[in-house]
Formats: structure tokens, sequence, C-alpha cells
């Protein structure tokens, strides 16, 4: 339908029961009025993109402007048009792109329908996303979200990692888990990687020009280096029996001695499947970890482990939760409780996987081995020929075998011998 579109035949379109209606304007080419099945009515234009598509962008509500200026508007975003610019693309990118906390949430959108590839090339992981979500919402937009992107600078960033190292977007323990947000150094670092990441991602996708992160000087990460000793492991060993006798929640437990004995990471313990333990080949095939598909392999003490779990039907994790439909997810709370018991500080996880490597060092095995034991992600060529054989299997029993043996408290295995006979020599070569 074509007319010269007044107040008057704005007033009289009706809504129509299916689709939209629109009504073209005979003064200005391209210009109209649509009205869909709602009855909203709205001023729209359309026009061909400097490539020679035909485009159509909505101006503005009826309601909100009159049709003057509604013109106007339309005369303006057609010489755009004229001079190369494509006004409905421009007007996409200042909506998507226009704060920070747009980019976030437009790459949240994008990487869950695994549109935008990560590391190696591939879908960015559920694993990932859920940090990164956890980044964004607790500080990337509390301290830069309401920000346009253009006008962020250096400084800008490197504020917001000031301010997270210091713990402004700390927050109170969360209801359900009983943790707390602190922030720190190694927080602050990483959510500079992950705000640089994202916008590295929206400027190849043309949601913005350039990346305002480039260049910002981050914090450097300490190395972990807290290991526990072996009077430690003996004092935590006692501390799991006798928090077991106050009511610790076994599966806690279990898990604690597991990723002790096997030096797995924290969600590769918790997340562990029945269906992944290979009984007969001595160890565990990940389809996914940090390092992408892994077999790993474990000892008999930590199989035990994990042959003594429950195992509901309706559930496929070896540890499981206590409703059985997930997998238990407080191991760092059950830590945290075994060291108040134990009188242990700076205990995570993460010190048990470093200790499980590092007894394996005391044993005299070579850090080529260890990395195998650990699952390492950074290998070099003589390791991408490297399998495991009867020697890893060795070093993972002996391994397993002595932190057991401190966990249970046998006190005369206190000091850890260094183990340098042609043997191990023998072995640390053909690993």
């Amino acid at each position: 339908m074509q007319a010269e579109i007044s107040q008057t035949v704005i007033n009289r379109l009706r809504a129509p029961e299916v689709g939209q209606e629109f009504v073209w304007d005979t003064e200005l080419k391209g210009f109209g009025v649509r009205v869909g099945t709602s009855g909203v009515k709205t001023y729209v234009l359309q026009f061909r993109s400097p490539d020679g598509r035909l485009r159509r962008m909505a101006v503005a509500r009826c309601n909100i402007i009159d049709v003057d200026d509604a013109r106007r508007q339309a005369k303006a975003l057609l010489a755009k048009a004229t001079l190369g610019v494509d006004p409905a693309e421009e007007k996409r990118a200042n909506r998507v792109g226009g704060t920070v906390a747009d980019v976030c949430d437009w790459y949240l959108v994008e990487a869950e329908s695994r549109r935008l590839l990560g590391r190696r090339r591939r879908p960015i992981k559920p694993s990932t996303l859920k940090m990164d979500r956890s980044r964004i919402e607790r500080h990337i937009k509390p301290l830069l979200g309401t920000r346009a992107v253009r006008t962020l600078r250096l400084a800008d960033i490197e504020r917001m990692q000031a301010d997270i190292a210091g713990g402004k977007t700390s927050a109170a323990p969360h209801k359900r888990s009983g943790r707390i947000t602190t922030g720190g150094e190694g927080a602050a670092g990483r959510v500079i990687s992950t705000l640089h990441s994202i916008f590295e991602h929206a400027v190849r996708m043309d949601i913005i020009e350039t990346n305002p992160a480039r260049g910002v000087r981050r914090i450097a990460s300490k190395r972990r280096t807290r290991r526990l000793s072996a009077s430690e492991l003996v004092r935590l060993g006692e501390a799991m029996r006798r928090s077991a006798e106050y009511g610790e929640h076994p599966t806690g437990l279990a898990l604690v001695r597991f990723i002790a004995l096997t030096g797995f990471r924290l969600m590769e313990a918790q997340t562990l499947q029945r269906d992944w333990i290979d009984r007969q080949g001595g160890c565990v095939h990940f389809p996914d970890t940090k390092s992408d598909a892994q077999t790993r392999a474990i000892a008999p003490a930590a199989y035990a482990v994990a042959a003594d779990q429950p195992t509901p039907e309706t559930c496929p994790y070896v540890f499981p939760s206590e409703d059985a439909r997930s997998h238990y997810k407080q191991v760092p709370d059950v830590i945290a409780r075994l060291c108040q018991i134990a009188q242990l500080k700076d205990v995570t996880a993460h010190t048990l996987r470093h200790t499980f490597g590092s007894v394996a060092g005391d044993l005299g095995f070579s850090e080529l081995t260890i990395a195998m034991m650990l699952g390492h992600g950074k290998r070099n060529v003589t390791q991408g020929y490297i399998h495991i054989d009867e020697g890893l299997w060795i070093a993972i029993d002996a391994t397993a075998t002595k932190i057991a043996e401190l966990l249970d408290g046998a006190t005369n295995s206190i000091r850890i011998p260094r183990l340098v006979s042609v043997g191990i020599r023998n072995l640390n070569a053909s690993v």
C-alpha cells in the first residue's frame, strides 16, 4: 500500500490478523510505516546497502515522534547509505557493542551457541564459559559494565584490575556454598585475561572496532609451590579419621583421599564417571580435560577408593551428590574443615595435586615422568611419542602407595628416600 504518510493515515492503520502490514510513503522513497499483529506502529526505512543488499530498519515508534521528525531522520539515514555507510549495521553495532556489559552479554550468547572458537580452535568449553560468566557478573559488570567500549582507555582497565586486587568486588559468603569472593591479585589478572579475550572475539566478529584491553599490564600470577610435607600428610590423614567420627561427609573425605592418591585436578576428580575407569587397563579415559582428551594411569590404592563409592543407577558419577542427581561439589569446604583440625594452612585441592608430583620427585622419578603422571598439557616433541607403559604404572603406584602410607599414619615412612637404583634410572629413561 502506498500513500503520503500523515498522522491520519497512521491512525487508520489496523493490526492484521497475521504477519505485518506496510504503508510506503509516496514523498520519500523507502520511508514507511509498519504495523504488526500486536498493533504497534513503527516508522521504517528500506534501502540498498553499499554492497547492494536490500535492507530494512526501524526508525522509531509512531507514538514517540511525529511524521515530520521521522521523515527527517529517514532522510539523514538515506544520506549515510548514499555515502557508503550501512545505517542498519551501524545501529546494530552501536546497540550490541555500546557498553562493556553489552559486549559481555553478546559473548556469553555466542559462546553458549558454540559459534566462538577458543583454545586449539575449538568451541569454548562449558567449564570455561561458567568461569567467564562468574568473572563477568562478579567483577567486570560492577566495575565497567556501564562504560561505553569506545571510551575505555588502558588506565580504566588497569584501574579495574587494581580494584579487584584490592578487594573492591569481594562478596559475602554465598548462601549455599558459604564461600567468599575475595578478589586478590590472582583473580585480578585472570579477570583482565577474560576481558581481553572477550574484546578480541568482538573485534574479530566486527562488534567493536578495537580492543581497548590490548597492551594492559596484567598482574603476574604467583607460582603455587605449596606442598604437604610427609609429617603434614600424616596430620591430614589423622584429621580425616577424626572428622569421619564427627560426621564429615564420607564422599567428601573419599574425594580428598582420591585426589591425594592420583594428583587429579579438582574438577577431574569431582566429575569422574564410572564408565571412564578401565580397571583392567589400570587407567582413566577422560573424554575432556584442561588439556583435551587424555588417558591417565591410576594406582590400585586410588581405584580402591573409587570402587568403594555408592553406585546409584540414576547417577553416572563415581562420587555422587547427596541426591544422586549430580556429582559431589563441596571438596574445598571439606579440605578447609580438615585443615582446621590438622592445623594446616594454605591447603587446597591443587596443593594435594602438587604434593603428588612432589612425592614422585622425592622418589626419584624424572620431570618427564611426573608430567605424564599429572597429565600436563604442554608437551614437547619427545612427549608426543610416549604412551602409558609398565614404567609409568610403576611410578604411579609407588607414589600413591607412599602417600597412602603417610595418610594412614605410617610414621616410620616420614622420611621419603630418594630411589637412585639402576632400575629407577632405567624406568625414567623408558617412560
